[in-house]
């Protein structure tokens, strides 16, 4: 098909952050199409680059490599035919909410009379008909995100893009805002030509998308280009929906490789990736293990978990990723399985769990290379900035300062590590030694 078909296309996007002895690669070589008439979902972990993309698309930022081409035309600047919702609600709090939607027809030069009119007309068909004077102070999380969502449309954009808009908000009125959002949609009653969404939230995406594009990190990038063939309005418990969430946890999810590759590197070793610590806490993984132990052959649909855990995939593909680092369960098209070990692991006392635990991170290459820093230091300990500064030539600074972060809670459960915060300095518990 022809570029100028294509309301957007982005051809080989790379997104390079850092200096030149501290690069870090957010984006690589993305290409997409979004054609008039689509509504499109980029799901994917978090920290692949979704919101990055986002920002590149609209014009908000420049890509390092790459030409975003809107109809038919490379893009410069700031896109004038898009227009973005955030997760955060992002209102002014000294406005009415009247005044906050009209603050976008003004920076376009409407004259005041048909600004306010416009706005009328988009608080009516979001729902906030008789809030027109209230100030956001006065609203629901739920209602907030609706003035953001009539603000992004005042300006009748031909692309809507949203950045996890439901992300912030209760369980119902998330829900109640998609089904909401579907209907002006669905109904032409927006003048939007196409929506591209950001979300890590798997069963949103096939909720609402009429095709999801699977991004995986280090380095973002897409993975996957999933068409659904799924009449609207849908039903969550169809199997055809059931089938595609279960699809796209396959894909995230992964397959376990040998134990060589999914451990990785250790921070500065030569010629190797560190494999990054999943941001969990150990009580929740201890549940997964324990539901896992509970199931008919130790082994679950992993899309089965999100709702019997009460977590969002995001943290539910966390947990399966730290589970299979840790040898605790395998991982092989969409199922995990627990291993002997996981299985011994749930069962066990808090003492055994935590002497299990220990031997295991002790075999990860980030834990060996801490650990060996901790025991050839002056008593046996180091200063939270220095590991940082050293876990910074690896990762981001945000996400280095998450890995301490998981190392330290990690290491302390293990009975391996402590951290004194008035200090921000980390020690070797006593007897522990830096080696196996």
């Amino acid at each position: 098909m022809p570029t100028d078909s294509y309301l957007l296309e982005l051809q080989h996007i790379n997104q390079i952050f850092g200096t030149r002895e501290r690069r870090f690669t957010a984006v690589q070589d993305v290409n997409l199409t979004l054609s008039e008439g689509e509504f499109v979902a980029l799901v994917g972990p978090s920290g692949c680059g979704k919101s990055t993309l986002l920002r590149i698309i609209t014009g908000l930022q420049q890509p390092t490599e790459g030409q975003v081409i809107y109809r038919g035309a490379p893009l410069v600047g700031v896109n004038p035919h898009a227009s973005i919702v955030f997760q955060t609600f992002a209102l002014f709090p000294w406005l009415t909410v009247l005044e906050n939607v009209e603050v976008a027809l003004k920076a376009r030069g409407l004259p005041p009379k048909l600004r306010t009119a416009r706005a009328l007309d988009l608080l009516d068909r979001v729902g906030l008909d008789g809030f027109e004077t209230a100030y956001p102070r006065e609203l629901s999380g739920g209602m907030r995100q609706k003035v953001g969502f009539a603000r992004a449309m005042a300006v009748e954009p031909e692309l809507l893009c949203l950045d996890e808009p439901f992300s912030a908000l209760d369980v119902l009125s998330a829900e109640s805002l998609r089904g909401e959002l579907l209907e002006l949609w669905t109904s032409g009653s927006i003048p939007t030509k196409a929506i591209l969404m950001v979300t890590h939230n798997i069963e949103e995406a096939v909720f609402m998308a009429d095709r999801i594009l699977v991004m995986d990190k280090n380095p973002g990038r897409i993975v996957t280009n999933l068409k659904l063939r799924l009449p609207q309005p849908r039903q969550r418990k169809a199997p055809g929906f059931l089938a595609v969430v279960d699809r796209v946890y396959s894909i995230l999810a992964g397959q376990t490789q040998p134990e060589h590759i999914e451990m990785g590197a250790a921070p500065g070793e030569p010629g190797g990736k560190t494999r990054a610590l999943p941001h969990i806490g150990i009580t929740n993984l201890a549940s997964l293990l324990e539901r896992l132990d509970e199931m008919a052959d130790n082994r679950a649909d992993i899309y089965r978990l999100a709702e019997e855990l009460k977590v969002d995939s995001d943290h539910l593909l966390r947990l399966t990723e730290a589970a299979e680092l840790l040898g605790f369960a395998t991982i092989a098209k969409g199922d995990i399985t627990l291993t002997p070990l996981g299985e011994t692991f749930a069962e066990a006392s808090i003492p055994a769990r935590k002497e299990i635990f220990a031997t295991r991170i002790r075999r990860l290459p980030i834990f060996k290379w801490l650990m060996a820093m901790l025991y050839v230091s002056d008593r046996k300990q180091v200063g939270w900035d220095i590991v940082q500064s050293e876990l910074e030539v690896e990762f981001p600074r945000e996400e280095a300062e998450r890995q301490l972060e998981t190392a330290i809670n990690w290491g302390r459960y293990a009975e391996i590590l402590s951290y004194d915060d008035s200090t921000a300095v980390i020690y070797l518990e006593p007897g522990v030694s830096g080696g196996h």
